[in-house]
């Protein structure tokens, strides 16, 4: 017998497949080694990793409810400025002894000073409310001006202890006898 190769149809130990050459073409099988996963199931996400995304989530979700609770409660004081002489009337029970501002022109001929202490009443379009303040109204303060009184309903008196004067050049152009000072002044 002689030593001369002979030809086979085997393949050599070192050839691929062509279907798995394709696979491992397309990158199927091959690891790099960066963000490859490996065990028994290598798509999966370890419980760990998909815990910690839950809980991330429900983290913000609460953060994000607790931003809005303290802006709704923040602005809605804000959003509502004052109630008018109509609306506090209208609203009184439900207002009961929590302090609002109260908008209202304080009426002519109602308005008594006695020490730091002022009364009068305001008028809406239909109803008035008799208002004791107590503190030192603003030098603007005089019948026929609109005012806004900070404080509380005591029974049928509204108690203050802040009166608003604040007038808009619009208002000063239109109303200019009604923002003079009882000294002269204007604003």
């Amino acid at each position: 017998m002689t030593d001369t190769p002979t030809t086979t149809d085997a393949a050599p130990v070192d050839a691929v497949p062509a279907d798995a050459a394709a696979d491992v073409s397309a990158g199927a099988g091959v690891s790099t080694g960066v963000g490859a996963r490996s065990g028994p199931h290598p798509g999966r996400r370890s419980r760990s990793s998909r815990a910690s995304r839950v809980r991330l989530a429900v983290v913000g979700i609460v953060l994000a409810g607790a931003f809005v609770a303290l802006l709704v409660k923040g602005l809605g004081g804000s959003l509502d400025y004052f109630e008018t002489v109509d609306q506090a009337v209208a609203h009184k029970t439900m207002l009961g002894g929590q302090t609002f501002r109260l908008e209202g022109l304080v009426v002519a001929g109602t308005v008594h000073r006695s020490g730091s202490t002022v009364q009068f009443v305001a008028a809406g379009t239909i109803h008035r409310i008799a208002v004791v303040n107590y503190g030192s109204p603003p030098q603007l303060f005089q019948p026929d001006v609109p005012v806004v009184v900070v404080g509380h309903f005591s029974g049928a008196v509204f108690i203050s202890n802040q009166i608003i004067v604040d007038h808009s050049a619009q208002y000063i152009e239109e109303f200019p006898s009604r923002v003079r000072a009882p000294n002269g002044t204007t604003r």
